[in-house]
């Protein structure tokens, strides 16, 4: 049996209508994979999708845990491979992504990180438009988050050399982990290729809590950046009072 280049950790709860999508698209990529589900003790139909998919499977379990960025972390740890990554259970990989991004960190050997370019789609209507990525910049990185989380691969030295994810974050513990990732490596590597997708639905966290998602992402630029840059004032869901303000200002 040839052994794994890559640790995927899926993270699920009551995501069994996306979760069959999800493994497929990781069992079809062109790299060997060890993939552990991690689920949060799920009541819908995960455990049947879990159970015809065990036989592919490193791992798994079901059970209250502690959340996401703590499923993804137990997920991790639980392999071996030199990269790891992590899928939620409503995402998915396009064909050769993961070769795609594997390659690119052979090419880029001092990178702690790679990341593609991904699609995000919506469930209701079918539309899909690309997620914002680009090159990294520190600069940038601070007036948005330019890294889509399902399209990068780790290298699981700096991964560990970082701690993971932190786990006190429900919202933004990927855009806290680029920038940690940065501090201890290096600037994160560029791939300008489709690998994955993002669903879009009502029941993902972004979607229904936007308000604590901008918190957080506030708290986080501040940690590693110094300061908040503006943007960030005026693009939060409560920030009408701050547009208004601003456009006197320009004025």
């Amino acid at each position: 049996m040839t052994a794994a280049i890559v640790t995927v950790a899926v993270p699920s709860f009551n995501q069994g209508q996306f979760l069959e999508h999800a493994l497929r698209s990781i069992f079809e990529q062109d790299v060997p994979v060890e993939v552990f589900v991690i689920d949060g003790g799920s009541t819908d139909n995960s455990l049947d999708v879990i159970r015809r998919w065990e036989h592919r499977l490193a791992g798994w379990r079901s059970h209250n845990d502690r959340g996401q960025a703590a499923a993804i972390n137990e997920g991790i740890a639980r392999g071996g491979a030199p990269f790891v990554c992590w899928l939620n259970s409503d995402d998915w990989f396009l064909p050769d992504g993961l070769r795609t991004l594997l390659e690119s960190c052979n090419k880029n050997p001092t990178a702690p990180a790679v990341y593609g370019r991904a699609w995000n789609v919506k469930e209701k209507t079918g539309s899909k438009r690309p997620i914002w990525t680009e090159p990294f910049s520190v600069e940038r990185m601070a007036v948005r988050c330019i890294v889509s989380q399902p399209a990068t691969l780790v290298r699981r030295s700096c991964w560990e050399g970082v701690n993971g994810l932190d786990e006190s974050l429900h919202m933004v513990m990927d855009y806290d982990l680029w920038w940690r990732l940065y501090r201890f490596g290096g600037p994160l590597c560029y791939v300008d290729k489709f690998v994955a997708v993002n669903r879009e639905h009502e029941l993902t966290k972004t979607s229904s809590q936007r308000r604590r998602h901008y918190r957080e992402a506030i708290t986080t630029v501040r940690k590693h950046y110094g300061r908040v840059p503006l943007k960030w004032w005026l693009a939060q869901p409560y920030a009408v009072w701050y547009k208004g303000l601003f456009n006197v200002i320009q004025r």
